[in-house]
C-alpha cells in the first residue's frame, strides 16, 4: 500500500481535494493498483514556520506579492 506524505504551506480544500486525486491516478497509472489501496498524507506547516533562502516563507511570500491598491 503506497503512502505519499506532502510537506506542503496551507493550501485550500479544493486544491488539496486535486492533488490526492492526481496522486492518486499516477499511482493507478503507473501500478496498476486499486485507488483504495494509495494513502496521501498531507502536512502543512505555517509560512512563518518554515524557510528557505535563509528567510521565513512568510517573508518571501510577501516579497513576492503586490500590494494591494
Amino acid at each position: 500500500m503506497p503512502t505519499v506524505t506532502v510537506l506542503q504551506g496551507p493550501r485550500d480544500a479544493d486544491q488539496k481535494r486535486a492533488l490526492i486525486k492526481a496522486i492518486t491516478d499516477a499511482f493507478i497509472d503507473a501500478y496498476g493498483i486499486p485507488a483504495d489501496t494509495v494513502q496521501v498524507w498531507i502536512h502543512e506547516t505555517p509560512a512563518d514556520s518554515w524557510g528557505q533562502a535563509g528567510k521565513p516563507t512568510a517573508d518571501l511570500v510577501a516579497e513576492r506579492t503586490p500590494p494591494r491598491s
